[in-house]
Parts: structure tokens; C-alpha cells; sequence
């Protein structure tokens, strides 16, 4: 008899913002030789996440041109500006229905590997949690596993914050999957970037 496949897991990235506390777009900085935004669109890949949805808005095209040759779907969102909820809404409405669940990545956290997405996928297969989050110390931040049965609580109002809300709301529900504070590193300000590179050198 055949095997029953497990439902896909999508990935959602969110690369549309317009860094505005950097100066210029961080997502085309080159760590390691490569863009964060590649980064983070590879690391979902090699997560298994299927299909990968990378949500643009802000020189939209740059950041296309950066992803070539990879097996990703871009969504535009012409909203960005109204905040970082617009392209959440944007990026899973994009998931196909046949995905079970999605699992929303930030384009500037370049340390987030495609292992660690596998383990939120396979601790989402072994328990059916509705959230899947990610811990860093104590610090609770992306990647993020949202079931397909809260999708429609993650179209919320303009602005930052609504993953953060639901994950709240459904507190009872979260499984929590821990990772070395050190993966947190995300790129905010020039100084950000400044002591991720002396950390890696």
C-alpha cells in the first residue's frame, strides 16, 4: 500500500522592510559571501520548508536579483510601509492549502541555520503543536512554526508584533525549542553589523 506523505511544511520570509535604522538595505550585506537575504532564503531550503515564500517590498528587484537561481517564490507587498504585520498577512496568504503549516523567518538573522528550521518542522510532526517557537536563553524571537489553524489570526492590524501576539494568545499551546543565545544576532544598526563581523572573523 502506498505511503501516506506527510502534509508540506511552507516557509515564509520576511525581506520587505526598508531598514531605516541601518542607513541602507542590510538584507544585501554579504556575510561569509553571501546576502542575508540569500542566507536565510538557503537555510529555509535546507530546512525542507516547501515552497519558500520571500515577501519583498523595498527595492524589490535588488533583493529578486539576489535570490536567482533559487527555488523560491517572491510575494510583493506594496505595503510594507505600514509595518512588518502587512507582509506577515502578505506571506501566509501566499501558502498553499495544501501546506500544514509555515514557519515565518526574519531575512536578518543570519545565524539561523537550516537545521535549526528542520527541528522546529520535526518537533511540529512529533507533537501537532499549534506554534512551534524558538527560545534563545530566554529570549523568545523567529523562526516561529504557525499551524494552518491559526493562519487566519496572523492577518492582524497594521504595524509590528502580531506573530508575537498569537504566540501569546495560544500560550498553552506553544511547544518551545531551544537554541544558543549567540543565534539571536540580528542586523538593527551599524553596529550591529559591526561586532557580527568581528565575531565571525
Amino acid at each position: 500500500m502506498p505511503v501516506d506523505r506527510p502534509r508540506p511544511v511552507a516557509g515564509v520570509i520576511l525581506a520587505a522592510g526598508a531598514s531605516m535604522r541601518f542607513g541602507r538595505n542590510k538584507l544585501l550585506l554579504e556575510l561569509e559571501g553571501e546576502s542575508l537575504v540569500r542566507r536565510a532564503a538557503k537555510a529555509a531550503l535546507a530546512g525542507g520548508l516547501d515552497p519558500v515564500v520571500v515577501v519583498l517590498g523595498h527595492e524589490a528587484d535588488r533583493i529578486r536579483e539576489e535570490l536567482a537561481g533559487l527555488p523560491v517564490r517572491a510575494v510583493v507587498n506594496l505595503a510594507y510601509a505600514r509595518g512588518m504585520n502587512t507582509s506577515l498577512a502578505a506571506g501566509i496568504a501566499a501558502v498553499p492549502e495544501a501546506a500544514a503549516a509555515a514557519v515565518v523567518l526574519l531575512a536578518d538573522m543570519p545565524f539561523v541555520t537550516g537545521h535549526m528550521v528542520a527541528r522546529l518542522v520535526e518537533t511540529f510532526r512529533k507533537t501537532g503543536a499549534a506554534l512551534v517557537a524558538s527560545d534563545y536563553g530566554g529570549v523568545h524571537a523567529p523562526p516561529t512554526l504557525y499551524a494552518r489553524k491559526v493562519f487566519s489570526e496572523l492577518g492582524g492590524p497594521e504595524g509590528d508584533g502580531c506573530g508575537k501576539r498569537v504566540v501569546r494568545r495560544h500560550e498553552k499551546e506553544v511547544v518551545r525549542v531551544e537554541w544558543p543565545a549567540a543565534a539571536l544576532a540580528d542586523v538593527d544598526r551599524e553596529e550591529d553589523w559591526e561586532r557580527m563581523c568581528v565575531t565571525i572573523s
